[in-house]
C-alpha cells in the first residue's frame, strides 16, 4: 500500500510499516497543502492511505467522495506512540478504500 504521512505523524514509524511503501508530505512538496488539496493531491498521485494526526480532518472534509483512506493518530508523541505501534499496524492493515479510522493512543 503507499502510503503519505502528513506532517505530525511520527518519522520513525515508518520502519514499522516497512511492507508499505511510505512517503512524507515534505518529501513530496505538499507540507503547506491545506487538507483538501492535500487529500486531493494524495488521490492523485495514487496514494492509498493518509496517516495523520489531524483529529480534525473528518469534520473538515467530506470523507464520503474520497478514495483515499484515512488513519488518524490520536497522540503524535513517538515514545508513546511506539508502545502502541501495533495498534496502528492494524489500523493502517485494515483500511479500505475510503475508510476513516482513529487509533486511540493514551496520552501519557
Amino acid at each position: 500500500m503507499r502510503i503519505l504521512f502528513d506532517h505530525g505523524t511520527p518519522a520513525p514509524l515508518a520502519a514499522c510499516l516497512s511492507d508499505h511503501v511510505i512517503k512524507k508530505t515534505k518529501e513530496m512538496g505538499w507540507d503547506s497543502l491545506s487538507n483538501g488539496e492535500l487529500l486531493k493531491e494524495a488521490e492523485e498521485a495514487g496514494f492509498e492511505l493518509l496517516l495523520t494526526t489531524d483529529k480534525n480532518i473528518r469534520y473538515q472534509q467530506n470523507l464520503a467522495i474520497r478514495k483515499i483512506a484515512l488513519v488518524v493518530l490520536s497522540n503524535p508523541r513517538w515514545p508513546v506512540v511506539r508502545l502502541y505501534v501495533q495498534r496502528v499496524v492494524d489500523a493502517v492493515n485494515a483500511a479500505k478504500p475510503g475508510s476513516y479510522a482513529e487509533v486511540d493512543i493514551p496520552n501519557q
